[in-house]
């Protein structure tokens, strides 16, 4: 039950002992808890204060700006006042955390419910305003004459954490505003905003230095998100309205698609065990992304411009569809890049073929960069940057893939004589 002794003061009756519980249930009220703890030079003071907030020993709790108060009683009845003080914002930090809340009215919202959601506290802080206390800003008197953090104001300081859970306004009381002033500059700021004709963008994100120290005060995050059954499917993009000039909705709408795709199977791959141990794997350039695309089979009018934009003529591109398809980025640059074998690569290379076949099955093969074409047949190895060997073979004057990577060339070799119709 609060009473109000006057706008710039509120006075709490002293709540019952806290049995059972713990004395702050919302984040905001275990970071202020967390601004005593951290900076308490004596430990077994700030447990004698828990035991006495737990016991009920705090009496009324007095809140104005700048400076809570509160008689705590000892375990021989001894009383003492106990005033922990907290700096009061200015008014210019004040008007930048008006206009602040009032860009986004989630913010109004969340206060009016008694809530304090973290991004509140991300753009305040983002505004140069620290809502909350940090190690060292809750500076305590007692007339018991500690300099630190006694057991009286460490019981003060857990009794006002019960009382943040159910009221965030009690900390902007604190800071130096009453509910009734932040609502009224609420509503006299958000009218003139309303009048001002453009309104001012406002910057996106926020400082990285802001941003880190702001995670100290923040609840842990969220459980990694579920994989769902597939990808999700894009709103429908077939409306009455046109189409700007140069926007194909089909094609926007394949694109869309595309890009749920790739997000479910690259959210895939994160959650399998191990992901964090995995190398990261490069960027896709702009021309392995076309290909991607045109894997996805789109129209004909944007495979062609998908083509044209990647440097690829038609019959290059449906090669590169094809290796795409059977084993990605690295397929595509297994069969559009040739890079010399030197060194311990090759030695390792040469070492792998002899002993793929006995003496009297091995091929003929002649070598010439990372590709090893078979004398008279139309079959042909080449081996990637990891060690794996990919089949080929010759059709109409051009070597196209026929099979995924493999560590034996001599399955390789197999895959690409099966795909010939020839005996492996």
């Amino acid at each position: 039950m609060t009473r109000y002794d006057n706008d710039a003061e509120r006075t709490f009756v002293a709540l019952p002992p806290a049995q059972g519980r713990g004395f702050a249930q919302t984040w905001w009220g275990r970071a202020w808890l967390r601004a005593l703890e951290d900076a308490a030079m004596d430990a077994a003071q700030v447990k004698t204060g828990r035991r006495l907030a737990r016991a009920g020993a705090v009496g009324a709790v007095s809140v104005r700006p700048g400076r809570i108060t509160a008689v705590v009683q000892d375990r021989d009845r001894t009383a003492h006042q106990a005033d922990v003080l907290l700096e009061q914002l200015s008014a210019a930090q004040w008007d930048r955390f008006v206009d602040m809340a009032i860009e986004r009215s989630g913010h109004v919202a969340a206060l009016l419910d008694r809530d304090m959601p973290p991004h509140l506290v991300e753009d305040a802080a983002a505004a140069g305003i620290d809502l909350l206390p940090g190690m060292g800003d809750l500076e305590p008197e007692c007339d018991c004459g500690a300099w630190d953090h006694c057991g009286h104001t460490a019981a003060l300081c857990y009794q006002v954490a019960r009382l943040l859970d159910q009221d965030p306004f009690v900390l902007l009381l604190m800071r130096g505003r009453a509910e009734s002033a932040v609502l009224d500059a609420l509503q006299a700021h958000g009218t003139a905003r309303a009048k001002e004709v453009p309104s001012r963008p406002r910057p996106e994100g926020v400082d990285a230095a802001e941003a880190y120290a702001a995670g100290q005060v923040l609840p842990p995050l969220p459980a990694p998100p579920g994989l769902g059954d597939g990808p999700g499917v894009p709103p429908s993009l077939d409306t009455e309205t046109a189409s700007p000039p140069g926007v194909d909705p089909s094609e926007l709408f394949f694109l869309a698609s595309r890009t749920a795709a790739e997000a479910h199977r690259l959210l895939s791959e994160a959650l399998r065990a191990g992901h964090d141990r995995r190398a990261v794997a490069p960027e896709p350039t702009v021309a392995q992304d076309a290909v991607r695309l045109a894997a996805g089979d789109p129209g004909p009018e944007a495979l062609e411009r998908l083509g044209e934009g990647s440097g690829r003529s038609r019959e290059a591109m449906a090669e590169a569809v094809r290796a795409w398809r059977l084993g990605g980025g690295a397929a595509l640059s297994v069969l559009e890049e040739e890079w010399t074998v030197e060194g311990d690569t090759l030695a390792r290379a040469r070492a792998v073929l002899d002993s793929a076949w006995e003496e009297h099955e091995r091929p003929t093969l002649q070598a010439r960069a990372n590709r090893w074409t078979v004398v008279g047949a139309p079959h042909q190895l080449r081996l990637d940057r990891e060690g794996r060997w990919w089949p080929f073979r010759r059709e109409d004057g051009r070597w196209l893939p026929v099979g995924g990577a493999g560590q034996d060339p001599a399955t390789a070799l197999a895959t690409a004589a099966l795909a010939s119709g020839d005996e492996p």
